[in-house]
Order: C-alpha cells, then structure tokens, then sequence
C-alpha cells in the first residue's frame, strides 16, 4: 500500500488551491473528487484504491511499452523494428558493387543462356522440402527462364521423387548419385578416430556435430560438388537447398549479369558462424596464406577482427612505431610482463567468424576448379577438421574468397528476398519502378482454387520505400530481416566494399 499511500499524498487537496472564489474552488473540489472516489479491491474488503490510480496505471504501462519498443540500448539505430520489418535502408558505396537492377523489368528472354544450372543435394525423404524450393524459385524466375536442375544425391533417387519433381518444372532436369570417393572418409583417415571425434561433438551438443552425414555434405560442398560429371559441362551454378522460400520476383538474368560485371561469387545473406563449430579453421586458412605468400586483395579483411590501434600516438603520425614483436619484448627488462598470447589468434591476427552462407550461393565454377582453390581445399581438408571438427562449406568458400578475390569479384544480391531456417533477408521495394504481375498458375496444384489463392497471394506485395531494391516482394513477417539483426556481417561486407552511401 506504500505506493497508493504515495499517490494519495500527492493528489491535491482543498487546502492547497490558490485563493479564488468560493464557487470555483468548489467547482475544482468536486471534479478532483471524482478521482479520489474509493474503490474497493473486494466486496467486503477495507482496502481501497482510489479510482485516479486505477486509471492512472494502465496508461503508465502503455507508455512503457511505446518507449521500450520504439527505444532499445543494444538496437544499433536505436530503433527496434517490428518482426519482418525491413530495418532503415542505407545505400551501399558503388565503388566495388551495385545492385545489377533496381525494382521489376520486363523479362527479357531473347538472349542466350548462360552455361548455368541449379544444383540440389536432397535426398528421397526430402521430396516435400524440395518441392517447396522448386515452385518458389519456378514462380519468382525460372518460369521467364527455363534453366536447368541438378539434383544429387549420396543414394540414388527413387522413381516417385524424379517423377514428381519433374512435373513441377519445365526445365531440364538431371539426378545423379554422388561417388563414394566423395562423400565417405577419405583413405588417409582412420574411419574409427573420425567417427569418435563425431560422436565427442555430439555428446558436446555442437549444432550437427555428431551427424556423419552433415560433416560428409559439407566436405562434398567444400571441395567436390563442382568435379560432379552431372556438372562438367556448366560454368556457373546457383545453389538450392530443400525448403527454401523466395520473397521477390527476379525479373533479370543474374548469371548473364554475372558474367557483364565480371564477378566470379554472388551472395545474399552473410553472417557470424558458431564459434564451437570452426575452432582451428582459421588457423589453416591462415597458414595457408601465408605459405603461397598471398597478399590481402582487399577481401580478406572482412573476415578478421579489427586490428586495435595504439592509444598514444596515432598511426599516421610521423612518430608513430609499430610494437616490438615479443621475442625482443621477452629481452627487454624494462618490459615488466608479456601479454598472454590469444591461442585462437594467427600472424595477428583472429577471424570474426564472418561468412557467406553459402545455403544460397550463385558463382563461376572455374573459380572452384582453379588450381588455387584446390590448393586451399586439400589445405584445409589434410587438416581433417571436417571431421574432428564440424567446419561447414561456408566458412570454407567465404575464406578461400578471402584469400584468393578482391571485393570487386563478390556481388551482394541485395534485391533478392530469401528465407533458410529462421535467417531471412528481404529487401523493401524499390520506389516507382514496380510493374504489375503476370499470374503464375503452375498445374501441380489440382484444386482450382487453392491454386488461385496461392498465387494471388504474390499480387499483394509490400508497400515500397525509400532506397528499396526489390521487385514484388511480398516478404515473411515472423522473424526480423537479417540486415538489421544481431550476428550479420553486412556491416563487415560494407567496410571492405567502399563504406555506406548514405547516412
């Protein structure tokens, strides 16, 4: 009652009106009176509250709730956005990248095709999860387009599988089965260590740790996927993975766009990779660098933490000497104790655990079959941390990028809407340069009208805003876009593009 008693003393009283007439301080008393009115909190209690309080608190927490919502310390503009919500759109420099088109076009289909296919690792089981991924990127762009699929497999696929997917497009569709050679334990590793080192990263409950296939299919997508027979005879793949879902209608040719603006991987979504998973991975990578002696073309960065820079002097002062490397440090009397060496840290320096998921991934396949790449993958594997460790294709492909491209080799495809699991990204619509939609009734859906309503859906698309690149999109509204969530690199991809364009 301590706070009620405190509200009371501070609701005003007769004796403290100014002095005025008679009528009007009676005329004042009588409305403060009616929120001083008693409520009882029961029928027969001697508790009560006066009724200014009572409506009085319920207006106190809906102003709390606009003000933590509206306001949160760790939000990054200081706003936090509703869940599916584009954040406030900034524009990027151009001077390494630019969205290849703003908003729809009319597709244009009288060009050649690219030498390009998807590629679908799936096995039986996932039939549903795959169909999913076919009709969406069938409804939002290889309905204009027409290119082929490759679908994969450690087993081969059944007949109901080839038959039903094969229905949901009109493109060219192959199924291969993947060698043993390329998806098993590798000769030089004992079959028995491996597997123990699994069943530890299970038992540690590391995300996928203790699956033998996942850390088979990460391998095969590190260093194998791309030697694939199915695959010789194309240059450039996009990657599509069982229950995906597209937001934005993709009125261009992203591979023949690829090709004009010569640039060798294009992502869409990059973000922190779990630190349990990759715990020596930078370590080879690293070695690996310097070893063939490569210099940072500019990419590199994105991957490494910050280097700090000293406090007394700044670095570009004539005065300025970089620390003394700890071997003479240890000599040195005057330097009274030696900092502890960070053991994740290499040359100086410590990944960020930045990478390109590569779930989505569109890129030149000479590029993974160069000598270089190659290189770096038998690097990396020989380390037999696909399997002693849970290191996924995409820390591998975004550190190999790293090391081998330059920012002006990598396109972010900032205008395409994309959903895996529970990380999305989905750009706002690009301001007058909307176009109206042409409808998609694909035939796999025999009721009538659930085809309809499945398609109409796509004819509401969001409202566009200011500095938007989409075309369409019509994004989820369940989970918040990765760009302005915790845990996104797009910042770190920003710095080694040019900066931001805009405020």
């Amino acid at each position: 009652m301590g706070f009620v008693q405190r509200v009371l003393k501070r609701l005003p009283s007769t004796p403290n009106l100014p002095i005025m007439d008679e009528k009007k301080t009676k005329k004042i008393t009588s409305r403060l009176a009616f929120f001083r009115r008693p409520l009882r909190l029961r029928g027969n209690s001697n508790i009560s509250i006066p009724l200014g309080v009572v409506l009085l608190f319920p207006c106190i927490v809906v102003v709390l709730i606009l003000v933590l919502f509206v306001r949160h310390p760790k939000s990054g503009v200081g706003i936090l956005m509703p869940a599916g919500a584009p954040p406030a759109i900034r524009k990027i420099s151009e001077e390494h990248d630019k969205v290849f088109v703003t908003g729809c076009l009319e597709p244009d289909t009288s060009q050649p095709r690219a030498n390009a296919a998807f590629v679908v690792l799936a096995r039986n089981k996932e039939l549903d999860g795959v169909i999913q991924s076919v009709k969406s990127i069938e409804r939002h762009f290889n309905r204009w387009y027409h290119y082929p699929y490759v679908f994969l497999n450690d087993a081969e696929f059944n007949s109901t599988f080839k038959e039903t997917i094969t229905n949901y497009t009109s493109a060219p569709c192959e199924f291969g089965t993947i060698d043993p050679k390329m998806w098993g334990f590798p000769d030089w590793i004992d079959p028995k260590v491996a597997k123990e080192g699994i069943a530890k990263q299970g038992d540690a409950a590391i995300m996928y740790g203790g699956m033998e296939s996942y850390h088979a299919m990460c391998r095969f997508y590190s260093g194998f996927f791309y030697k694939h027979e199915l695959l010789e005879k194309y240059e450039w793949y996009w990657r599509l993975e069982p229950e995906i879902k597209y937001f934005c209608d993709i009125t261009y040719d992203p591979f023949l766009r690829m090709i004009e603006s010569n640039k060798t991987y294009g992502f869409t979504i990059a973000v922190k990779e779990l630190k349990e998973t990759v715990p020596n991975i930078f370590r080879y990578a690293s070695a690996y660098k310097r070893v063939n002696n490569l210099t940072s073309q500019g990419l590199w960065e994105m991957f490494v933490e910050p280097q700090p820079e000293p406090k007394d002097v700044p670095a570009d002062d004539p005065k300025f000497k970089h620390p003394l490397p700890e071997e003479i440090l240890r000599g040195d009397p005057n330097h009274a104790s030696i900092p502890e060496i960070d053991p994740e840290a290499m040359e100086g320096e410590k990944y960020n655990m930045c990478h390109f998921w590569s779930n989505f991934e569109i890129a030149k396949l000479s590029w993974f079959r160069s000598k270089e790449y190659e290189d770096f993958f038998q690097t990396m594997d020989r380390s037999g941390g696909f399997w002693m460790e849970r290191w996924g294709d995409a820390p591998i492909h975004s550190l190999a990028a790293g090391a081998l491209l330059a920012p002006k080799d990598i396109h972010y495809f900032r205008d395409f809407g994309y959903r895996h699991t529970t990380i999305q990204h989905c750009p706002a619509n690009a301001p007058a340069r909307q176009m109206p939609r042409s409808p998609f009734l694909e035939k796999t859906t025999k009721d009538e009208k659930k085809r309809r309503e499945e398609d109409e859906y796509w004819d509401s698309w969001d409202p566009v805003k200011e500095n938007g690149v989409g075309c369409r999109c019509r994004c989820d509204t369940d989970i918040v876009d990765v760009e302005g969530k915790q845990g996104s690199c797009l910042a770190e991809w920003v710095d080694v593009a040019g900066g931001w364009a805009s405020p």
